[in-house]
């Protein structure tokens, strides 16, 4: 990852405490912001914690 501002799948699926298939459902349904580069999903930092606020 290039960007200390990304995580991974996992980093994700570690702070929400939920599975990759929720996460990759979140990011079908745009309640969680993803870029992919070819078969690697990343996920913006600030957009993660913003979910894992609301989510409390």
């Amino acid at each position: 990852m290039s960007d200390d501002n990304d995580l991974t799948l996992n980093e994700v699926c570690e702070i929400l405490d939920r599975s990759p298939t929720t996460i990759k459902r979140y990011a079908r349904e745009n309640l969680l912001l993803t870029e992919q580069n070819g078969n690697v999903l990343s996920f913006s930092k600030a957009e993660v914690m913003r979910l894992a606020c609301s989510e409390r």
